[in-house]
């Protein structure tokens, strides 16, 4: 076999759907984790600047982020573990689906473990699209906070007091109610929505929630995946238990008919 013919047996051995499934769950899980917690430590800013000046009020909500700063850096080290793992898993069973025809066999085993996996990335999976509707929530709050921004500039604000337009978090439960002054009003809202923290921290919660739908994305593409390598083991087992019973059952057919032709000769 030349060089050639050897590295084009090489490349149809990759599985390229697993490859794309695996860049794209590292992209988003990258981009969810590595942003997301940028824009926590920005919004922690914001809240102790301008909405929160006694420390006792939001101590619970800074324990809060802190854990869930922990939390992306589990969830980080977690799926490019279990990236690995699926793509060495779409490697092992396209090597499985190309012997179809040959000496490698297909274990009991092997099957088991790609039925976990296809039930594992389910959860996963799931659990994945409660993370991308958890980090649309900070997007909401921040647009409109932008939105009020926006409409103190424009024509209709003339017409009304600057001072009288406010965005109170308190309303959202983020800071309890006796938090000071616990609202920006007028100037001091403008200048927080001209603020870098207030500017990068949206637009980085935006890239998170895209990151955490790109995942979702992914493990979907990776249970399309993994259930049809499930279906092709399952098959390639069957296959390879009825070429076994065919193989058997020609021994026998020609001992039968050795035995036949030895009785015939001794009877002649």
């Amino acid at each position: 076999m030349g060089c050639f013919e050897c590295c084009i047996k090489c490349l149809g051995g990759v599985p390229y759907a697993s490859l794309v499934a695996t860049i794209l769950c590292f992209s988003g899980v990258a981009l969810f984790c590595g942003c997301g917690h940028v824009a926590l430590t920005g919004t922690v800013t914001i809240l102790e600047t301008h909405f929160s000046r006694v420390t006792s009020d939001h101590a619970m909500l800074t324990d809060v982020i802190q854990l869930m700063q922990y939390v992306i850096y589990g969830i980080a080290s977690f799926f490019f573990l279990y990236g690995i793992i699926l793509l060495a898993e779409g490697f092992y069973t396209t090597s499985a689906v190309k012997e179809l025809h040959s000496e490698f066999k297909t274990t009991i085993c092997g099957r088991c473990i790609s039925g976990l996996f296809v039930f594992l990335t389910y959860i996963l999976g799931v659990a994945w699209l409660g993370v991308f509707g958890f980090s649309a929530v900070p997007v909401f709050l921040f647009y409109n906070m932008w939105s009020t921004c926006a409409a103190m500039k424009s024509s209709v604000a003339n017409f009304t007091n600057i001072d009288s337009i406010c965005v109170d978090v308190r309303q959202y439960g983020i800071i309890p109610w006796n938090a000071t002054p616990g609202k920006a009003c007028g100037s001091t809202l403008g200048d927080i929505c001209n603020s870098n923290d207030f500017y990068l921290s949206y637009h980085l919660y935006i890239v998170a929630c895209a990151g955490a739908g790109a995942t979702v994305i992914a493990l979907i593409h990776f249970l399309m995946i993994l259930s049809a390598n499930w279906a092709y083991l399952k098959d390639a087992s069957q296959m390879h238990a009825y070429q076994d019973i065919k193989l058997k059952e020609e021994r026998e057919l020609q001992d039968i008919t050795s035995r036949s032709k030895e009785c015939l000769n001794s009877y002649t």
